[in-house]
């Protein structure tokens, strides 16, 4: 008996102990993914309410620096260099934090992104862009920060900090123009030596028309820009496609370049690979 409720004991004990009690965060994380253009912009704030308080000018004071958010610092992501008033923003993951003022506010881009709040030493060398923007009194109070992504176009859109009556948005421009010519380009110029190299690995492991794939890892190998070497790994693979159709003489003789190559290299792996294989092709 004494064992039994030992037993219950340890389980009740256990079930205690992993319980976890949930409740409503007073500011609920949220984040936002927006395409513009081409550009992919991520935006990460935790949302605090205004619940019946002044925010700017009381909560939020004029002319002090403020995280833009809750806990963990707000974030913005580019996944592309942005245009911002005329400067140029690296693609990558910043900060965001503003001063807001009656007239005006200073919403700064820093590239230091893991502080609970604002940074204890603020480092000017770690603010990437700095913008005064005219804040926009609204007509329908916003109770809970929003962070959004407006004004979308092809070439451009506005980041949007919205509280209580008041909203300030910081244009920021994709480069759309450039990466959809360079698209453009790059898909009429045809296949790349990869895509072909791709296609015949992909034909010969998968059991396919080992004819057609020998066709594009020569492809890929007359690709090579002259004066470079030809890389050991497509000679490997060649001279494997060749003796899968029979010709092993061509296979040997292919094997033997990719050795030279693989010595070069200094890889060890793929000169044995290669001497094992052509052990093997030399058989009668």
């Amino acid at each position: 008996m004494k064992r039994i409720i030992f037993v219950l004991a340890t389980i009740i004990a256990s079930y205690v102990l992993n319980a976890q009690v949930k409740t409503p965060q007073p500011s609920p994380h949220s984040s936002l993914t927006q395409v513009v253009g081409l550009t992919e912009v991520t935006l990460d704030y935790n949302r605090p309410s205004a619940k019946g308080r002044i925010i700017f000018g009381d909560l939020v004071p004029f002319g002090e620096l403020w995280r833009t958010g809750a806990n963990a610092n707000s974030t913005v992501s580019f996944s592309e260099d942005v245009i911002i008033n005329g400067a140029t923003v690296k693609k990558g993951k910043y900060a965001l934090f503003t001063t807001p003022k009656a007239d005006m506010w200073e919403v700064i881009f820093y590239t230091d992104t893991d502080n609970w709040g604002i940074p204890e030493v603020w480092d000017a060398n770690k603010v990437a862009v700095l913008v005064n923007v005219d804040p926009v009194a609204l007509n329908n109070a916003v109770e809970s920060l929003t962070i959004s992504i407006g004004n979308l176009t092809n070439d451009s859109a506005t980041i949007d900090i919205a509280w209580e009556k008041t909203m300030a948005s910081v244009k920021f421009e994709v480069p759309t123009k450039k990466a959809a010519m360079a698209s453009i380009e790059k898909t009429l110029a045809g296949p790349t030596a990869g895509d072909y190299y791709s296609s015949g690995v992909y034909l010969f492991q998968s059991n396919g028309d080992l004819n057609k794939a020998l066709e594009y890892v020569n492809k890929a190998i007359s690709m090579v820009k002259p004066g470079d070497d030809v890389p050991f790994w497509q000679l490997r693979q060649k001279s494997l496609i060749q003796a899968k159709l029979g010709d092993k003489a061509g296979a040997i003789a292919t094997a033997k370049l990719s050795i030279a190559g693989a010595q070069k290299a200094k890889n060890n792996d793929y000169v044995k690979m290669n001497n094992d294989s052509i052990k093997e092709w030399s058989k009668k």
